[in-house]
Formats: C-alpha cells, sequence, structure tokens
C-alpha cells in the first residue's frame, strides 16, 4: 500500500474513534446543541434545526449525509446550509450563494491592490422520481466582470492563463457556469444507493468539496494557493460520474473533460472526456467526512504539453454549537508531472468557528509546492515550498432567516525560500476587508 492511502487508512481509524465519543467541553455561548427531550438520537451528537438532513423533503438516514454543494461529495449530515427555499409542487427549489465585495491590498513589490468581487449563485431542485430522487443544479458567476480580467491579485497563486501567458501572483476569474448538471439517486435496498450524475459543465469525483462551497472557508474571500494541486477541477466541461453508497461508504468513478477553462470566461470549453477519477468517500457520523480520490488528467494547462496523476485525501470536522457552528477541514493534494517526471504537494488546514450568532474566526495554514512562479527575478525551472497563513474574522451586521450581512477583514503572512526575496521583497505581507453577503440560515 502506497503511503498516502496509508495515511488515509489511519485517517479513518482515527475519526471513527472520533464519531463514536465525539465531545467537547462546554464554553459559554458555544456548548454543542442539546438533543429535543422527547426523542433520543441514534449517535451522541444531536442534529441541528438547520442541518442538511432536517430540511423538508431532504429526510433520510441520519448516517448517510444528502448532498448539498456541487458534485457528489459526501459531506457532514450536520453542516448547516444557507440558503433560501421555496416548495412548489413536487419540487423544492432552492438558492444558496455567496458575494464579497472586497479592499484586496498584496504586499510587497510584486503586491498589488484591487477593489473586486468574488462570487457565485447556485439554484437546485430537488424532486421525487420514481423510486428514486432527482436534483438539478445551475451554479454562475459574475467574476468575468467584477474581478479583472488577467485576475485577482494574490502573491504566489499560479494556475490558468491570459492572453497566452500563464497567471502568476493572480487567480483568475471563475467562469460564468461553474455547473450545469442532473444527479439521479435510487435506493437498492435499505443500505445501498446508486447514482449517477452528469452535465456540460460538472465536478468529476476527484478532490475535496471545492473550497466556495466549503463551511470552513465560507468567510474567506480568497481561494486556496494549493487549488490547482486541490480541487481545481470544479469546473470541468463535460462530466459523467456513477458510484454506490453502501452504508457509510461512497465509491465512485468519473470519465470528464480535465482541460482547464480558458480565458473567454463565458463560453464553454468542450473537449473529449479522456480523463478520469475514482472516489472512496467515508462518513463515519453525522459530523465527519474523509475522502481519498485519484485522477488522470489529460493536458490541464493550455501552455504545458503535459499529463497529471493527481491524488487528493482530506478530512471535514463539522460541530453545531448552541448559537453557532464550528467546521474545519484538512486538505493533502499531490500532482505526479509525468512529461517532467516532478511532483509537487499541497497541504491545508482551514477553521472558521461561528459563536454568539453573529461573529465569526477563521483561519487557512497552507504549505504548497510551486514550480510556476516564472519571472526575471526567480531562478527558472525551480520547485518552492511555499507558505501562506491567513488569519480573520467577521461580524455579522444583518443576521436574519433572509439574510447575513458580515463586515470583515483579515491578514495573510508568508514563508518562503530565500531566493524568492528578490521578487518577494523579505517579509510581504497580505490584507483584505470586505463586505460579505448572502442568504440566511432558515429555520423550520
Amino acid at each position: 500500500m502506497k503511503p498516502p492511502l496509508l495515511l488515509f487508512a489511519f485517517f479513518l481509524i482515527t475519526i471513527s474513534s472520533a464519531a463514536a465519543q465525539d465531545s467537547m467541553p462546554g464554553m459559554p455561548g458555544m456548548k454543542p446543541e442539546p438533543a429535543p427531550a422527547q426523542q433520543q438520537p441514534k449517535d451522541p451528537q444531536p442534529r441541528s434545526e438547520h442541518d442538511m438532513q432536517n430540511m423538508p423533503g431532504m429526510q433520510g438516514e441520519a448516517e448517510q449525509p444528502v448532498h448539498m454543494m456541487s458534485g457528489t461529495h459526501l459531506e457532514p449530515a450536520s453542516t448547516p446550509a444557507p440558503m433560501w427555499m421555496k416548495q412548489a409542487g413536487p419540487w423544492m427549489l432552492m438558492v444558496h450563494g455567496s458575494l464579497f465585495l472586497t479592499g484586496n491590498f498584496q504586499g510587497g513589490p510584486r503586491g498589488l491592490h484591487r477593489f473586486e468581487s468574488m462570487n457565485w449563485l447556485m439554484f437546485m431542485e430537488h424532486r421525487k422520481l420514481g423510486e428514486g430522487t432527482l436534483e438539478l443544479r445551475q451554479m454562475l458567476s459574475a467574476e468575468p466582470i467584477t474581478l479583472p480580467a488577467g485576475g485577482s491579485p494574490q502573491l504566489f497563486q499560479t494556475g490558468e492563463t491570459y492572453k497566452g501567458l500563464p497567471l502568476i501572483d493572480k487567480q483568475h476569474p471563475h467562469d460564468v457556469f461553474g455547473e450545469l448538471a442532473a444527479q439521479y439517486s435510487l435506493p437498492l435496498n435499505e443500505h445501498v444507493t446508486w447514482s449517477i450524475y452528469g452535465g456540460p459543465v460538472g465536478e468529476p469525483a476527484l478532490g475535496p468539496v471545492a473550497f466556495m462551497h466549503r463551511l470552513s472557508a465560507a468567510e474567506i474571500p480568497a481561494a486556496p494557493l494549493g487549488h490547482h494541486l486541490q480541487d481545481s477541477t470544479h469546473i470541468s466541461y463535460g462530466v459523467v460520474t456513477t458510484g454506490l453508497k453502501v452504508g457509510r461508504f461512497k465509491v465512485e468513478g468519473s470519465a470528464f473533460n480535465g482541460r482547464e477553462p480558458d480565458e473567454h470566461r463565458a463560453t464553454f470549453d468542450f473537449g473529449p472526456l479522456d480523463s478520469w477519477a475514482a472516489r472512496l468517500s467515508y462518513a463515519p457520523g453525522r459530523n465527519w467526512a474523509a475522502q481519498y480520490s485519484f485522477g488522470r488528467l489529460i493536458h490541464p494547462e493550455a501552455l504545458e504539453p503535459e499529463n497529471i496523476n493527481r491524488q487528493t485525501a482530506s478530512i471535514t470536522y463539522n460541530r453545531p454549537l448552541t448559537r453557532g457552528n464550528w467546521a474545519s477541514t484538512f486538505i493533502w493534494g499531490q500532482n505526479d508531472k509525468r512529461i517532467l517526471k516532478t511532483t509537487q504537494e499541497s497541504f491545508l488546514i482551514e477553521s472558521t468557528l461561528n459563536f454568539m450568532e453573529r461573529n465569526y474566526v477563521y483561519t487557512r495554514l497552507e504549505l504548497m509546492d510551486k514550480d510556476e512562479l516564472q519571472g526575471a527575478l526567480i531562478p527558472p525551472d525551480r520547485s518552492f515550498r511555499i507558505g501562506a497563513y491567513t488569519f480573520g474574522g467577521v461580524r455579522d451586521l444583518i443576521h436574519s432567516e433572509k439574510l447575513q450581512l458580515g463586515l470583515g477583514a483579515d491578514v495573510t503572512f508568508y514563508s518562503k525560500p530565500a531566493a524568492l526575496n528578490p521578487a518577494y521583497g523579505d517579509n510581504p505581507v497580505s490584507a483584505k476587508v470586505f463586505l460579505r453577503i448572502r442568504p440566511g440560515l432558515m429555520k423550520h
């Protein structure tokens, strides 16, 4: 067994033990939610009125989380779901999303300052169909007009192109169409469910939940620097995925177009479904989910005649609190470039604590290898281990069932080899100040 699989097996054992003994010392305003007096849940963690299992039309087995985000991930069932919902005949209609209005101040000689907006909006339609359930999804973004065409300034970020050149120290805008897909799930018996998912724009069974959908990243107005080693396939133009959920496990396989979107953000970049991926997920309890995935990507980068073998592993923990929530994620990602015979790795830990309803504190800690930091002051053909350490907070100015509007700020520090000092300075520091707008947590 390869080391990543050994690591994943160790994590499965660890979180299974943790799920069986899930507890948290009481703190003012942050106690775990009490269980309803009239019933005793099967597991020791009580359910939140906001969690995904307790929504109308969404009930299922307590141990099998209902999917509410992009792609086909397993997620902790206790995850809160800020969204607007309406029942229309047999259809449950849902809308969720996020809008950041951001002052972006990147530090050091290569840093730029911009006022910009990262945003996405997702529509979902869910209904019973025969013995199974059908879900339709449409995800849109206005980033092609709310971010600079050449990308949002972000030190050490790489990936994709603009005007035939690689983007460096920039986060590319996301396409107008982030997902246009459908999923059908059919229970075969009490413990086994078969599903099929696909569409012209979708997300294959590769990687963790994409960063914009992770609750642990919901307050952070920036993509991880390791994005292109972890979850960059969340927009793929052509995807077909099928899978089986057996008890607490889910196994999936995908065929997809592994080429990343081009700089024309409102077009469909179709290609052959010549990339593939497989993922094993495990949800031992309502608060935990883990996955290991492997994918073979054919020519993902426009400027590199390169195929990539990508591996990822992740663990997600979510803890409902009496007046808040605590969400955390660990991610490991690796790109193995088959022609250059080089390997880059990335590690991420991010966590967001929501307490006293209106308050949020968060962190994102990253280490990753970067081999695309070309420039006049940077040695060519080199891979550098970069660290980025973000700390921030948000205070909701409006906090209701309909709307959450928060004012926030964060700061990011970096670690890097001394060879990069001439280009980036000795100790660059970046900061952001922002408004965050999204639907509220609806009660039922």
